[in-house]
């Protein structure tokens, strides 16, 4: 299994990012996995961002990055992504996609299957 995540790097603070995970390897049907994103900061936990179900009808963002960030995903091609607008300086992590057979869930141990993750850095 392999979830191959990338779009991260440095930017200025109001500036956006596209970050994309491509999954492979998955041992069912990309489409029935919930898909999650999580980010860690140095020296914190690591922290729900936002998550989205099979189809893609329904997902969940944390407060912080509610109106800023959007998860979607393309079932074709085996990718979610993560549209982040209006970054901040606290948006700063490394960002980790992440797949499960549960419900959406903001717990990061209802995700079996995680990438490598991609950093994102926010100048102010």
């Amino acid at each position: 299994v392999q979830l191959q995540a990338c779009g991260g790097g440095l930017v200025q603070a109001g500036d956006s990012l596209r970050l994309s995970c491509v999954a492979s390897g998955l041992g069912r049907s990309f489409d029935v996995y919930t898909l999650g994103w999580f980010r860690q900061a140095p020296g914190m936990e690591r922290e729900f961002v936002s998550s989205i179900s099979g189809n893609g009808g329904t997902t969940y963002g944390t407060d912080s990055v509610k109106g800023r960030f959007t998860i979607s995903r393309d079932n074709a091609k085996n990718t979610v992504y993560l549209q982040m607008n209006s970054l901040k300086p606290e948006d700063t992590a490394a960002y980790y996609c992440a797949a499960g057979l549960s419900r959406l869930s903001p717990k990061y141990m209802r995700y079996t299957e995680w990438g490598q993750g991609t950093l994102v850095t926010v100048s102010s």
